[in-house]
């Protein structure tokens, strides 16, 4: 039995179903945005892309955490 997923990362599955764009195509444009702050990108990705805030906290949260290191 697979280990349940829990974080963000929990959001990965609706995520790419609702907004029909893979996991990777989103940190892509993350780390390629010109903002940097968590709010300001959560922000830009709610009002350019259309995403929900829990969506676009989650992807946010995820990517700065892995580029962190953590």
């Amino acid at each position: 039995m697979a280990a349940e997923v829990k974080g963000p990362a929990a959001y990965f599955p609706s995520i790419e179903k609702k907004y029909g764009r893979p996991i990777a195509e989103w940190k892509e444009l993350i780390r390629t945005s010109p903002l940097a702050k968590h709010m300001e990108l959560v922000n830009w990705l709610k009002s350019e892309h259309g995403l929900g805030h829990g969506h676009a906290n989650a992807l946010v949260a995820h990517t700065l955490a892995e580029d962190a290191g953590n």
